[in-house]
């Protein structure tokens, strides 16, 4: 039984939407957040990563900071940037990229379901990560930035997004990535009601990106039950702001690996050692790969392409984790003869997006690091099967495109 309740969204004025949204905090570093600040005064960004108006090398994590974001907060809904609606509703948020659309639920879900492994995660966290979201939400009172969930697709729900979306939206405008987001407002009473039972019995949430937003803000929710005790369950802090999004819409990209040197081994013995694992062929000098299926990766090295196909004894197809190839990997090659144990903490490997492109793997194994991975996407049925197993993917093993936008729903926790 999943818990969805409608919320009363501060939201932008629907002519500044498009210079509210912005990227999440965590796709960009203080620098890259300051130049987009500096180019858009009314940038989300000026909540999410306050720092950027204050002295260059400020502590990022420092109280002043979170001061700050809520001071920005503030100042956008006094200056009716951002304003309340009246009533509680849910909404519709639509995202087009590259011709693929996603359309997701926007609504809060519950930090009992989260609790009690109704929404299931997929990721470990990290506290440090933790704590500074759990600051940012505790300061600004607010979820600022939404949880990025998935669910098995519902024909009944699709067929009222379907009926609501031939409606003239709230915000319709393109990025300056070039991605179109459009959102419509969900106010009719039994619409809302029956996509809430609807969702009571779908049963089942998995957190697909924001699992450090999605911690950060139970933590917040359970800290504010502590301070009153005589809670109902039905305060604002008991939820948490999510978007919901049908498991046939998504698509994962690749999440690849680049590695700053060969453990010591030359080329040749490192080849011999990999052989004894995976099958290895050499492409022809200039010939690209990027896999097209799973078990086979691409290797870069010296300026020349290899495709490496794993050997039968590498993986267990009925294993959720071991059969992914971010396992096989890891436990195979980049483990045993690269040495590297633990790919979360390990200065010697770097992650890279599947949007960068596999120029990118070539240009970083050419320039600071030696070898790049190619890697064939996790799927979002590999995520659920691993969530639905009680078990979690080894690090980066997911990155999803387009990115939820921050600033155009914030759900208040007063």
């Amino acid at each position: 039984m999943a818990v969805l309740k409608p919320f009363k969204a501060v939201r932008p004025v629907r002519e500044l939407a498009v210079d509210v949204a912005a990227l999440p905090y965590d796709v960009m570093n203080t620098e890259e957040a300051r130049v987009i600040g500096e180019g858009n005064l009314f940038s989300f960004i000026h909540v999410d990563k306050a720092e950027i108006d204050l002295e260059k090398g400020i502590n990022p994590y420092s109280s002043e900071v979170y001061e700050k974001a809520k001071d920005n907060l503030t100042d956008m809904i006094k200056k009716r940037i951002l304003v309340k609606d009246n009533k509680e509703n849910l909404y519709i948020y639509r995202q087009i990229m590259n011709g693929r659309s996603q359309t997701g639920i926007v609504g809060c879900t519950s930090i009992d379901d989260y609790e009690n492994g109704v929404i299931k995660k997929h990721e470990f966290t990290l506290a440090s990560k933790e704590k500074d979201r759990i600051n940012h939400v505790d300061y600004c009172n607010a979820n600022t930035g939404p949880i990025f969930l998935t669910y098995r697709a519902n024909k009944r729900i699709n067929e009222i997004t379907d009926k609501i979306t031939k409606a003239e939206p709230e915000y319709n405008f393109v990025s300056e990535d070039g991605i179109s987001h459009i959102v419509w407002t969900i106010e009719d009473e039994n619409t809302i009601m029956e996509i809430r039972d609807i969702f009571e019995k779908v049963g089942e949430l998995y957190i697909a990106d924001g699992h450090h937003r999605a911690a950060s803000a139970v933590k917040v929710g359970l800290k504010r039950r502590k301070l009153k005790p005589n809670f109902t369950g039905e305060e604002e802090f008991n939820y948490f702001l999510s978007v919901l999004f049908p498991d046939n819409d998504l698509a994962i990209m690749d999440y690849n690996r680049v590695v700053k040197d060969l453990n010591g081994m030359t080329l040749e013995e490192f080849i011999n050692k990999i052989e004894g694992k995976f099958e290895v062929e050499k492409l022809p000098k200039g010939k690209k790969f990027k896999p097209s299926e799973k078990h086979t990766f691409g290797m870069y090295t010296e300026n020349n392409w290899y495709k490496l196909t794993a050997k039968k004894e590498t993986f267990n197809d009925n294993d959720p984790v071991l059969s992914l190839d971010v396992s096989i990997l890891q436990d195979n090659l980049l483990k045993p003869i690269l040495g590297i144990g633990d790919p979360r903490n390990d200065e010697r490997i770097d992650f890279i997006g599947g949007i960068r492109g596999i120029e990118e793997l070539e240009k970083r194994a050419n320039t600071d690091m030696k070898l790049a991975f190619a890697m064939y996407p996790t799927t979002v049925q590999d995520l659920m099967k691993v969530a639905d197993s009680g078990n979690v993917m080894p690090p980066k093993s997911t990155w999803f495109e387009p990115k939820l936008r921050s600033g155009l729903f914030i759900h208040e926790l007063k």
